[in-house]
């Protein structure tokens, strides 16, 4: 393919934004490197073989260089929390679920999933919430927790820290085998709660106010779910969602054999799987949702409807469904409460965007979907997918809502009860060295960590800030040589192992100021009945997550487990970008560039489930090496964005009102009032106050204000406006839906400042101020 010039201008502004980089990751890596900042598995290093399968079908189990090792995090003391008592009499299981806030800091903090330079949160749309999900067996013998959490995806930092926790509390009840941790994949998220470099980087830092607020709110649900649980069944059921997906990959996608496509009727996985949960007494509990393809597949979207323009921190479309789910349920409830919980988790949505109407040139109306995603006249930063809304708050909600209508249309003609046993497995396990076996005498080997030039393109859901272009196959020079200068040359050994990828980033050979990729990575998985989760540590593509399916099944089937519906949970408990087939990985656009442990990634993963799905087939799940523990770091990058103290103007308090509502308002218009503000960030350090703001009805019966609107809700949205010097503004809206009710209104804004003295140390204190009361008329 042809190259792009750079103008002298260019290069120079590039040069200097990677030196700028450079710089700073240099400067804090002296800080932090000399600390003693690690505490892992000394075998950390070992390599990971299997023994070639001895019969079609058949996977042996790990070999003997995976071994036992230490604790990565040490904890207080172990206090056990007494186990409540289980009636045991019964056919189902024990079930338990809980929901709890994990929003995390609203302002201050980079949003997680764009990488996009100067997208950070400047208010919330929507909260975050953790759902967890607890099944034991009726004697309590066997139990699995499952957890969606409305992040851009899971760390293995955030795992290690909420399996610590649980241990802490429960003992070995809830462990690294039982629990899966699945984030949503969210982009409107905050980040600042990993521990490898590239995150960090990408974060800006290390948040501790973001990650110990996370943390709670994941413990507070599985805790609730711990107290909640009782006695139920689980019902299971499936069917299509039309109109919510594109592969935004197609050429890759094409990559793949035809007779493999020729199976499928669609380049995404169309099918979604419901699991439905009750009590004895047929009293709805919850649900598990996820999208899964024509037969035996789960859900897969891209929660990405919100674009890379957006400053408010929101759960996307994925979160918009179960908003609805559960304001449907939960009738007289605000968001956020009341005991029903539904979960729409995440699957193989590694190519599959909920931009329906494609890409286009933003330029010139033009399609640009082929396989570089680029326009003849600004090359790959024109080429942009739209959703089907007027704008992207529309799209999330009309592809949200489709989700949500299916959904309900499934749980209500939930019918399969699944029945049988638990079960679950898990191990570590080293992926930049794992031995693949493609046949029964050939092996290839996965690589250590690298990123391509592909990934700095981006895809049409969001474009990179420099000027790279999907399909890369051949490195630049000029881009080879800054990365050379600045942070050594990629070896021949992973450049080797990478091919066709031209390596921009040779990760897996980086370490300071800490490693920036993983080497030690999740593989698990749980049972419930005929049910079997897999839960991976990134995102698959459709065809990918086909193939990892159907290997799984067929695993089952070989020892005696006929008919199981394999499932694919994506983005959990460590995150290690991409996996494509083998044949999309020689396209290199994003998702290839992406896939970090080099061309053979799927199919070791597929070597290492179909053990697992043994292991459980077999009841040999005991006999399992353990793996080596992955590293658990002391010191991180804090945060570059500074701490600074609130102040309000001359003669003003927080919270005082600089633009009043209007007197009155029609339904259907926005209700907005400016306050002096201050920097939403402390309210997750200080939670004194749960909410942003209310929006509240009064009620002349009893001459109270009833509180209809939380920042919960879909209808509000709470904007920071970040001025000089401390000092800063916030903006309420509440569009007003055509549901409103006529009456008088008023809207209420809760925050907290922070105040330091001369010489003492800083505090954080809460504030509220309350608007005018305004009228609401339907016409």
């Amino acid at each position: 393919m042809a190259k792009h010039t750079l103008s002298t201008l260019e290069a120079f502004l590039i040069f200097l934004l990677v030196m700028m980089t450079a710089v700073t990751v240099a400067l804090l890596s002296l800080l932090f490197i000399t600390s003693g900042t690690i505490e892992n598995h000394k075998d950390s290093g070992v390599p990971v073989t299997q023994s070639p399968p001895t019969t079609p079908g058949s996977t042996a189990t790990q070999g003997s260089t995976l071994t036992h090792g230490s604790t990565a995090t040490q904890g207080p003391p172990v206090t056990t929390t007494p186990e409540p008592p289980l009636f045991q009499n019964f056919s189902g299981y024990h079930i338990g679920v809980g929901r709890a806030d994990c929003t995390g800091q609203v302002a201050d903090i980079s949003l997680m999933g764009y990488s996009k330079t100067g997208q950070n949160a400047r208010g919330i749309l929507t909260r975050l919430y953790s759902r967890a999900f607890i099944m034991a067996e009726p004697d309590g013998s066997n139990r699995v927790a499952f957890v969606s959490i409305d992040i851009g995806m899971v760390s293995q930092r955030l795992r290690l820290e909420v399996l610590n926790r649980l241990q802490s509390k429960y003992g070995s009840l809830y462990r690294q085998d039982n629990v899966i941790l699945s984030g949503t994949h969210t982009h409107s998220g905050p980040g600042g709660y990993f521990q490898y470099t590239v995150f960090v980087i990408a974060s800006e830092g290390f948040s501790n106010r973001t990650f110990e607020y996370m943390v709670t709110g994941i413990v507070k649900s599985i805790e609730m779910a711990h107290k909640n649980m009782k006695p139920g069944k689980i019902f299971i059921n499936k069917g299509n969602v039309e109109g919510v997906q594109i592969n935004r990959s197609p050429s890759s996608y094409l990559w793949n054999p035809p007779s493999e496509r020729a199976r499928y009727s669609s380049n995404t996985d169309k099918e979604m799987i419901i699991l439905k949960m009750v009590d004895l007494n047929g009293v709805d509990l919850g649900l598990i949702s996820r999208g899964l393809l024509f037969s035996y597949s789960w859900f897969a979207i891209h929660p990405v409807s919100m674009n890379n323009t957006n400053h408010l921190v929101n759960s996307d479309n994925m979160g918009y469904a179960s908003y609805l789910f559960e304001q449907e349920k939960n009738k007289g409830y605000l968001p956020g409460q009341g005991p029903y919980v539904a979960a729409f988790a995440s699957s193989n949505l590694g190519d599959v965007s909920p931009n329906i109407l494609g890409p286009h040139c933003v330029n010139t109306g033009d399609s640009c979907d082929n396989a570089n995603s680029s326009c003849p006249i600004g090359g790959s930063s024109m080429c942009i997918a739209t959703g089907p809304g007027h704008d992207m708050f529309s799209s999330t909600q009309i592809i949200g809502g489709i989700i949500y209508q299916r959904a309900k249309e499934l749980y209500a003609s939930a019918s399969q009860e699944l029945t049988g046993p638990l079960a679950a497995a898990h191990q570590w396990v080293n992926m930049s060295n794992v031995t693949v076996w493609l046949n029964s005498t050939h092996t290839a080997q996965t690589c250590k960590p690298a990123l391509g030039y592909s990934f700095a393109a981006g895809t049409i859901d969001g474009f990179g800030s420099l000027n790279f272009t999907q399909g890369t196959t051949v490195g630049d020079p000029f881009w080879d040589t800054l990365r050379d200068q600045l942070l050594g040359k990629p070896s021949e050994e992973i450049k080797r192992c990478h091919k066709p990828k031209p390596i921009l980033l040779h990760t897996g050979e980086l370490t300071k100021p800490h490693p920036w990729h993983p080497d030690i990575v999740d593989v698990q998985m749980i049972t419930v009945g005929s049910l079997a989760i897999i839960a991976i540590p990134g995102e698959f593509t459709t065809m990918s997550g086909r193939r990892l399916r159907e290997a799984v099944q067929a695993e089952f089937a070989t020892y005696g487990m006929q008919n199981m519906t394999a499932v694919i949970s994506g983005l959990c408990n460590v995150y290690t970008h991409y996996i494509t087939t083998f044949e999309e990985y020689q396209a290199q656009r994003y998702e290839a560039a992406s896939t970090i442990y080099g061309p053979h990634t799927l199919s070791a993963y597929i070597q290492l489930f179909r053990a697992l799905a043994k292991a459980i087939a077999t009841d040999t799940v005991a006999n399992l090496s353990r793996g080596p523990e992955p590293p658990y770091f002391k010191q991180l990058i804090a945060s570059l964005i500074p701490n600074i103290v609130d102040r309000a103007p001359l003669g003003r308090n927080f919270g005082d009102v600089l633009q009043p509502a209007k007197p009155t308002y029609r339904v259907g218009e926005v209700a907005e009032v400016i306050f002096v503000g201050a920097n939403p960030k402390n309210s997750a350090e200080n939670q004194t106050h749960q909410t942003f703001l209310t929006v509240e009805k009064y009620e002349a019966t009893s001459a109270t204000w009833r509180i209809v609107h939380n920042d919960a809700s879909w209808e509000t949205r709470f904007y920071w406006h970040k001025g000089l010097l401390g000092h800063s503004n916030a903006t309420i809206q509440w569009h007003i839906p055509g549901t409103a009710q006529p009456g008088i209104y008023r809207m209420r804004y809760f925050g907290h400042h922070r105040k330091q003295d001369f010489l003492k140390p800083a505090v954080i204190l809460p504030f509220e101020s309350t608007s005018s009361a305004f009228e609401v008329v339907t016409s």
